[in-house]
């Protein structure tokens, strides 16, 4: 019976279906058909290869079914799983709860996060800041990605686990390239390289998020990065 956890996934048992929760104990993916989100995940990640179809079926349900107009909040792992075709067991074998299949959701909508050198200062800056740009004009482009930011924020266990796992990793590379940009001799080392890092994000943050009709030219993070290195004084007068 479809949406139960013995069933096959949406690619059927041909292309690897995932095992039944009724598997013999002791395989590295049995999972309790009946575990309830937030429970552990089983190390579910220490059997076979996650299957990618699977896996591309339940991130497409989620998104079929917030496109539908389903609520975040009314979303249910059963409901995912029926509309997925596959077992509630597949998707704890990814996912530990609800929270964090929608971080994944969200990450699979937003545009990739670029490659850094990780070795560079301002380079580095420049391709994060010019993320954050990109990111910005696809919540502006995206009715469903900005309305699923805004039922977010109202979920505080949702916006902490996206808070955690992708905005705080971000913010903490680009602190890294500050650091190196400081280290290098291309920014002043006198001053708190978190206020360095603010003093560089706050523009693209204010442009992308508080105002939402602000252009968000191509040259954007050339001119936040200029406008930051030669100062807001004016010139002295000859």
């Amino acid at each position: 019976m479809q949406g139960q956890d013995g069933e096959r996934d949406g690619c059927g048992a041909r292309n690897g279906a995932e095992p039944q929760a009724g598997a013999p104990a002791g395989t590295s993916e049995e999972v309790p058909a009946e575990a309830p989100a937030g429970a552990p995940d089983a190390e579910p990640r220490r059997g076979r290869p996650r299957s990618a179809a699977a896996e591309r079926a339940i991130l497409d349900a989620v998104i079929d079914l917030l496109e539908a107009g389903e609520p975040l909040a009314g979303l249910s792992i059963e409901r995912i799983a029926r509309t997925a075709g596959v077992g509630k067991a597949t998707i704890y074998r990814r996912w530990s709860d609800k929270e964090e299949l929608f971080v994944d959701v969200v990450r699979d909508m937003e545009p990739d996060d670029p490659p850094v050198s990780g070795t560079e200062g301002l380079a580095d800056l420049r391709v994060m800041l010019e993320s954050l740009r990109t990111r910005g004009l696809a919540q502006r482009s995206s009715a469903l990605l900005h309305n699923i930011f805004a039922q977010m924020k109202s979920h505080p266990k949702l916006w902490s686990e996206y808070h955690g796992t992708v905005i705080a990793p971000r913010r903490l590379a680009m602190v890294e390239a500050v650091r190196r940009a400081v280290a290098a001799g291309e920014l002043r080392d006198d001053l708190d390289v978190e206020l360095i890092d603010d003093l560089f994000v706050g523009p693209m943050l204010v442009r992308t998020v508080h105002r939402p009709d602000a252009p968000l030219p191509d040259d954007l993070a050339d001119r936040i990065i200029t406008a930051l290195l030669q100062g807001l004084a004016p010139a002295a007068r000859v």
